[in-house]
């Protein structure tokens, strides 16, 4: 089975939500993962977003870039905007998708979700493109 591994920099938010969405939509035909340069913890307004739409992230841990096996990654999408993403995995297919850190604003908390479902959702659309990139690897 092919692996796709997303990457950013905490693995609290992009990285965590992306995981979530590629696992309930392809979860059955590829392994998902997801990793951080700086591995903090999964970020609670992800995990609410994400509850929004019927995926539950809350029991995903936040990873660093160096615990992943590269044996089973075969496509590396990294979610950086304005931040400097983990590189790792040579010789391995990558992506990139730089959609703004929803964390990194401040607010109330209806404004910082405004943030996270704004990012979930482009991941969302970004992840269409993504099942023809698993098709070629």
């Amino acid at each position: 089975m092919k692996g796709v591994l997303f990457l950013c920099v905490f693995n609290s938010a992009r990285s965590q939500m992306a995981e979530g969405l590629a696992r309930a939509r392809l979860g059955h035909r590829i392994t998902v993962q997801s990793a951080g340069s700086q591995a903090t913890r999964v970020n609670p307004v992800a995990i609410e977003a994400m509850r929004e739409i019927g995926v539950d992230i809350s029991g995903q841990r936040s990873k660093s870039a160096d615990t992943i096996n590269p044996a089973g990654v075969d496509l590396v999408v990294t979610l950086c905007a304005e931040e400097v993403c983990p590189v790792s995995l040579k010789n391995v297919k990558r992506l990139h998708w730089p959609i703004a850190d929803p964390a990194a604003g401040v607010g109330s908390f209806e404004e910082q979700l405004s943030r996270f479902r704004q990012a979930r959702d482009e991941i969302a659309r970004r992840l269409n493109d993504l099942e023809d990139e698993i098709a070629g690897l």
